[in-house]
């Protein structure tokens, strides 16, 4: 089996819970946003971009989740304001994989939106080459037109995901996967 196959037979998800410090060095965050930038792209629209939090920005990124959820939540417990406070800085790097898909008179909407989705999936197997591990979230701040405006997106851009990335004291178990025959049909 071949280095590449191996890598993609044994990738998983590592929830932030499980993702410690220390954060991808400079070199290495350079190496991921550059290998998520050499996905599919029809077109070469480069129909996606990356935000990433850590440090001060994971810290702020928080703050802003918390004013949102408790303009909508005032009576919000004191776990949900620390959820929400330290939803950036669970794991040592947030990365955010912005679609930026919008009509082309050559390129559908959907392709460019595909696009971003293969940018995170980029992303979460050159983490998992580099020795990192790393998990694929949304959760609400992705489709809370008040936060995306507040981290910097413009109005037709959408999250297609936040990529949390760290390192793990052992690899974690893997889960069940589908059957090939529940999932896989001929014409």
């Amino acid at each position: 089996m071949t280095d590449a196959l191996a890598l993609l037979s044994h990738r998983r998800s590592v929830g932030p819970a499980f993702l410690t410090g220390p954060a991808p060095s400079p070199a290495e965050l350079e190496t991921l946003l550059k290998l998520a930038s050499r996905v599919p792209d029809h077109g070469k629209l480069a129909p996606w971009r990356f935000v990433v939090f850590q440090g001060e920005g994971a810290r702020r990124a928080g703050e802003i989740a918390l004013e949102i959820k408790l303009a909508d939540n005032p009576a919000l417990d004191d776990a949900g304001r620390a959820a929400e406070l330290t939803r950036f800085s669970r794991s040592p790097l947030v990365i955010a994989v912005v679609s930026r898909a919008a009509p082309h008179v050559k390129i559908p909407e959907w392709e460019q939106v595909l696009s971003a989705g293969a940018a995170a999936m980029a992303l979460e197997i050159a983490a998992a080459a580099l020795g990192l591990a790393s998990t694929w979230l949304t959760e609400w701040c992705a489709y809370d037109a008040r936060f995306r405006e507040r981290i910097g997106l413009a109005a037709h851009e959408r999250v297609a995901g936040f990529v949390h990335v760290g390192r793990v004291q052992s690899p974690p178990e893997d889960r069940p996967r589908p059957p090939l025959a529940d999932i896989v049909s001929y014409f």
